[in-house]
């Protein structure tokens, strides 16, 4: 399984010091491998898939977040 190993890696890079440009494109890349990992989950219904989605989604939650900015300002 090439995209849980592609999935592991994502999660494990570091997220501090991002350009806008690298956020945006770490919340695509988040978006691609949940859908990708989705697809698979849904045939073979794996947990460890689903956990990998679950987090995935947390970390994709905390680019857009950030990418979205403070809407009170």
């Amino acid at each position: 399984m090439d995209l849980l190993l592609r999935a592991e890696e994502f999660e494990k890079r570091p997220m501090s010091h991002m350009s806008t440009s690298d956020r945006v494109k770490a919340s695509r890349e988040a978006k691609d491998l949940v859908l990708s990992i989705n697809e698979i989950y849904k045939k073979t219904k794996d947990s460890k898939l689903m956990e990998a989605m679950k987090r995935i989604t947390i970390k994709k939650k905390k680019i857009d977040k950030r990418l979205k900015g403070n809407p009170l300002v």
